[in-house]
């Protein structure tokens, strides 16, 4: 995407065709990483290519990982089971899930690193993680409780028990178990209390992790046991992207078309597939949608929400106030440009004001994507319905889903350029 904006033209008719989402991306940066801890060579099929899988892979040759692209959609990984401190900085861009995971492997490796990613990146915290790694007795830094960390490893945790607060984000206690299974001895992870973001995330960990050889088991509802097996190179297909199907489903209800994406709905280990049920009941979704373990659909239903017949509040969603932007405000200021009063933030909770009549009105609006991949696909399903909707920076769809403005021109939309 070469243009700084695009302005979608409403097709006027129901979107029908067959569009195939990307490979998940929590699964891919799951996989590489683990496929570079091991032994051996993996190939990881079915995997996504994109600004956040391309940082991981880069960090791992960086490292002394072999990685190899051989097609579009698979990643040929050979590692020696250490990952060496790297010349420079890792630079692993807006990646959260690369930034996280490496920050936690590294406390176990052999030298010094140092995780750094963009201007974005360096707002988004990591404060608890790097205290959990301390409290393990890892030399680590992150003087603004975000990137850039510094890490001086020696090659083991001092002690065989880590406590955790997870309530910003699942990607700490993902990190902690993947980094376990290459100790030395025997590792426990508990919760500091019973909040966590999207648990659902830590299921795809497990599943991957064992997919490698790693032997876990959950004592408790909020503790996780690690044995230190190390991982074990394996081939490895990765599902469709549940976060990207999001866009596609809620384009064909708003149209009232059908998209067929290659994969059944329950057919998804990812969380996010829960919000088809709720995309499927437009334009009567209810009244209440509780976001806090389906938070990156988030912006896809409450973009949909503007059209749906009564309004709709979100809760459970303040984590997206620490994604790559602040979601809830970049949603209600997007849903305001269009028109005022579509949107309102109570506290954490975001409130859409749904009116039916907003279908093929002429509602001139710019709406700032804040660099944030989400924002700008979930926008453009207001596009489909409204005239005259301009998404900004486009290309920042480069992070999850490159292709996306392709898929939507593959249904039929004409999209303005620039």
């Amino acid at each position: 995407m070469k243009t700084d904006r695009v302005t979608i033209l409403p097709p006027g008719r129901p979107l029908c065709g067959r569009v195939n989402p990307p490979g998940s991306k929590s699964i891919t940066n799951r996989a590489l990483l683990l496929a570079g801890l091991a032994r051996g060579t993996s190939r990881l099929t079915g995997a996504l290519k994109s600004d956040d899988t391309r940082y991981m892979a880069e960090a791992l040759r960086a490292m002394g990982v072999t990685v190899e692209e051989p097609d579009a959609t698979t990643f040929v990984v050979t590692g020696t089971g250490e990952l060496k401190p790297p010349a420079a900085p890792l630079f692993l861009g807006n990646a959260g899930t690369a930034t996280r995971f490496l920050t936690a492997a590294l406390a176990l490796g052999r030298g010094r690193y140092v995780v750094d990613g963009d201007e974005h990146m360096r707002k988004r915290p990591i404060k608890p993680l790097v205290e959990a790694l301390k409290s393990l007795g890892v030399a680590i830094e992150a003087p603004s409780g975000c990137p850039p960390v510094t890490i001086d490893a020696t090659g083991s945790f001092a002690a065989n028990k880590v406590v955790i607060d997870a309530g910003l984000s699942s990607q700490y206690v993902s990190a902690l178990q993947m980094a376990a299974a290459c100790g030395s001895e025997a590792f426990e992870i508990e919760l500091a209390g019973a909040d966590i973001g999207a648990r659902g995330y830590i299921d795809l960990t497990l599943a991957a992790m064992r997919a490698f050889g790693a032997s876990v088991s959950q004592p408790t509802p909020s503790s996780w046991r690690i044995e230190p097996t190390g991982y074990v190179a394996t081939d490895f297909h990765i599902e469709p992207d549940a976060s990207a199907a999001t866009y596609l489903w809620a384009a064909a209800v708003l149209t009232g078309g059908a998209v067929d994406i290659g994969t059944a709905a329950e057919d998804f280990t990812q969380p996010d597939a829960r919000a088809h049920d709720v995309i499927a009941a437009f334009p009567r979704m209810p009244a209440v949608v509780d976001g806090s373990q389906m938070q990156d659909a988030i912006p896809t239903i409450a973009v949909l929400a503007a059209f749906n017949q009564t309004p709709v509040r979100f809760v459970g969603i303040a984590n997206l106030r620490v994604k790559e932007c602040d979601r809830i405000r970049a949603l209600s200021t997007g849903l305001n440009s269009i028109r005022e009063g579509l949107a309102v933030e109570e506290g954490d909770d975001l409130i859409v004001h749904s009116d039916p009549a907003l279908v093929g009105q002429s509602l001139p609006a710019e709406i700032d994507t804040f660099a944030d991949h989400r924002i700008a696909m979930s926008f453009a399903l207001a596009g489909l319905k409204i005239r005259d909707i301009t998404i900004l920076d486009p290309g920042c769809v480069a992070k999850t889903y490159p292709g996306y403005w392709d898929a939507l021109a593959s249904l039929g939309v004409e999209l303005k350029h620039g």
